[in-house]
């Protein structure tokens, strides 16, 4: 499903943001609109998420959204009202680049799934570090039933799941559970609706008490090696283990571990 409802005049901003404890809630707010992916909610999120990256005392960043949807993919209105390749061309550029740039991103990156997730709204989740979804969540790579096959969510998608599945979900446009996408590698977890905020609190708390240098080296070196070969991709993981491993908050934890104590990491300088 995407959405092609109109648009009208948001009078509220279309992208929210609370802070609390060192974790980044960015809220996508079109609720009306399924949460579809205008201009206006892509830039804003690329923003929000640049500033982030400059900003050490973010430890992780929850992608959530408001209303019945999680994100119903493209705004197909503001898309046809703007029928041209060059316009396309643009779009999807900015839709890869957010997407590229969220693996970029220095810190985790949660997906708090709280209804459908749909065409680039799947890419969204799949796109992000980890997902927490509600049993009721539903996922899908719809395009195909309005003609147009999910090139681009097909590049996050098949990085998250076998090939054969993949492939079923984007000729098909057929939807999976949440149990289902679970159990395909798509998400991390499921849990009732009323369990949500308590399990990616859950997660983000987990990754807060951890150092902060070693999560930023570790998600970083993770997605570089995935595209090497496997020597290379060894070669590289022993470099930047090493450079890890002369770090203070190694020595620190190794320490804590043997005097039984709680570490006190130094930070990500």
């Amino acid at each position: 499903m995407m959405n092609d409802e109109n648009s009208a005049v948001e009078e509220s901003p279309v992208l929210l943001r609370s802070d609390s404890g060192g974790v980044v809630t960015l809220t996508l707010n079109r609720p009306k609109q399924f949460n579809s992916l205008s201009e206006e909610l892509l830039t804003a999120l690329q923003s929000e998420l640049g500033e982030l990256a400059k900003d050490e005392s973010v430890r992780a960043i929850v992608i959530a959204a408001n209303g019945k949807a999680f994100c119903a993919g493209h705004d197909l209105k503001q898309m046809r009202a703007n029928n041209s390749e060059a316009y396309y061309q643009a779009l999807f550029a900015k839709m890869g680049a957010l997407m590229t740039g969220i693996m970029q991103q220095p810190q985790p990156v949660i997906a708090r799934v709280q209804g459908i997730a749909t065409a680039a709204g799947c890419q969204l989740v799949a796109s992000c570090d980890l997902a927490v979804a509600v049993d009721s969540a539903r996922f899908a790579v719809s395009g195909i039933n309005v003609g147009l096959f999910c090139s681009t969510p097909s590049v996050a998608l098949s990085r998250n799941i076998g090939r054969k599945r993949a492939l079923e979900m984007l000729l098909t446009g057929e939807f999976i559970s949440a149990e289902q996408a679970v159990r395909e590698g798509l998400i991390n977890r499921v849990v009732p609706a009323d369990q949500l905020d308590a399990e990616v609190a859950r997660l983000t708390s987990s990754i807060c008490a951890k150092s902060a240098i070693a999560v930023r080296m570790g998600k970083q070196m993770f997605y570089r090696q995935l595209e090497m070969g496997v020597s290379d991709a060894y070669r590289f993981a022993s470099g930047v283990m090493t450079c890890n491993m002369l770090h203070d908050d190694v020595a620190e934890g190794i320490d804590a571990f043997m005097e039984k104590r709680p570490p006190v990491w130094k930070g990500a300088d």
